[in-house]
């Protein structure tokens, strides 16, 4: 994609489906975030286990290996808009159902579980098929514009504003939290099913076709695309490095640079407000060199930061390092959904998304074991920079992304492919 198109984007209208879009998602982020900050803490009042514990972090996980690519085929064959909502109050009232449980002192560690897999297995339908109904509510000149108002509108609501309202929620009750949420869920739905969108007109699928089928289609096309094959294996390489610092990343603050609990809050905070100024920096940077391009300086940069992070034992350094990381995570996390977005023909959204949705989620668990495995042989420096090493391999297999003459698949019409650099 060449700097001049992307230089000619405009910014998404708030007015009409985009702004309740926009509403709900950073709503349903901000229970989500409530929700999130609670679970663990009621998973300790309910078990000391630690491997019961982290069985509670697996679930959000294994939905993601198990049903990710089923959930972009039934989003790209369904209507998306009705399936949002519809998924969207189903959740709600399961998260209603448990709150009440937990207010009446019924909540148990299985319900807990059953709860998190649940809900993260109805996500797989949801999150695909929001991805794939953005097209339809701005320009495809919009995207990049759109997307990154939504990922900054959700980290606002769900990684700055969310965290302090947990403690006043739960001195109200246990149950508080998750009321919050199911409530959340309910607006979101109420919201997204106010979006006047007409459904995209689909040819007939041929008889005997399946979503075996459909989803065998999708990998097909995201592998045969140079640009979203490089994008995919980038990302994954990224997500296995992110795993490994994050899973032992209490012990590289705490251990490593003695700076006890209040060094990593400092740590999450700076992430987190990096992440937030990231998704104001997405577009420029992408108008400056372009989206690909955009990937390979984001790559570049979190490299740069792991290494800063594993070799100078300073806690300065540790909050520069985690202020770029979410910065560059966001630019990186805006472009390569709109990078996606654009390159896909329309009806194969949902299955192309499943796919980037399901390696990311791989990468992750996969990374915390390894991260583990080195800390413990190398020493608690160690998964920074072997997440270093990780990310400078995506930065190398990133380079087909940006090689001239790569064609790009317009979504409006479904079928015409112009040729451009990226």
């Amino acid at each position: 994609m060449t700097t001049a198109e992307v230089a000619g984007v405009r910014a998404p209208a708030w007015r009409g489906g985009f702004g309740r879009l926009w509403s709900a998602a950073v709503v349903s982020r901000f229970g989500d975030a409530l929700r999130g900050a609670a679970l663990p803490l009621l998973a300790v009042r309910l078990t000391d286990d630690p491997l019961v514990i982290a069985s509670v972090t697996a679930c959000g996980y294994l939905p993601w290996l198990l049903f990710g690519l089923l959930g972009g085929a039934i989003a790209d064959r369904v209507d998306q808009r009705r399936a949002m909502w519809a998924v969207d109050t189903l959740r709600g009232t399961l998260v209603a159902g448990f709150a009440l449980a937990v207010g009446l002192g019924q909540a148990s560690i299985a319900l807990l579980i059953a709860l998190a897999f649940t809900l993260t297995t109805l996500q797989t339908l949801f999150d695909n098929a929001s991805t794939a109904l953005l097209p339809s509510l701005v320009d495809r000149e919009s995207l990049g514009g759109a997307n990154a108002r939504l990922m900054t509108g959700q980290q606002l609501a769900g990684g700055l504003l969310a965290g302090p309202f947990v403690p006043l929620l739960l001195t109200v009750g246990a149950a508080v939290p998750f009321a919050a949420d199911a409530t959340s869920y309910l607006l979101a739905a109420a919201l997204v099913a106010s979006l006047r969108v007409r459904a995209p007109e689909r040819e007939p699928r041929p008889a005997g076709n399946t979503l075996r089928a459909e989803i065998g289609e999708g990998l097909r096309a995201l592998w045969g695309d140079r640009v979203l094959r490089a994008t995919c294996t980038a990302t994954l390489l990224c997500n296995i490095g992110m795993g490994a610092l994050i899973a032992t990343l209490v012990l590289h603050v705490t251990r490593w640079l003695h700076t006890g609990n209040a060094g990593y809050a400092a740590a999450m905070t700076a992430y987190s407000a990096g992440s937030f100024c990231g998704g104001f920096a997405a577009q420029p940077i992408a108008r400056r060199v372009g989206r690909a391009r955009s990937l390979l300086l984001g790559g570049c940069v979190q490299t740069a930061s792991l290494v800063l992070m594993g070799t100078v034992r300073h806690l300065g350094a540790l909050v520069v390092a985690m202020a770029l990381l979410g910065l560059m995570n966001m630019v990186w996390n805006v472009n390569q959904v709109t990078l996606m977005q654009q390159r896909s023909p329309r009806e194969m959204v949902g299955r192309i998304s499943s796919a980037f949705r399901t390696a990311s989620t791989s990468g992750a668990p996969l990374g915390a074991l390894l991260g583990g495995a080195v800390a413990t042989a190398y020493g608690l420096n160690g998964p920074a920079l072997f997440a270093a090493v990780l990310f400078a391999l995506a930065v190398i297999s990133l380079i087909p992304a940006v090689k001239p003459d790569v064609s790009v698949v317009e979504p409006d019409d479904g079928a015409t492919t112009a040729h451009v650099k990226p």
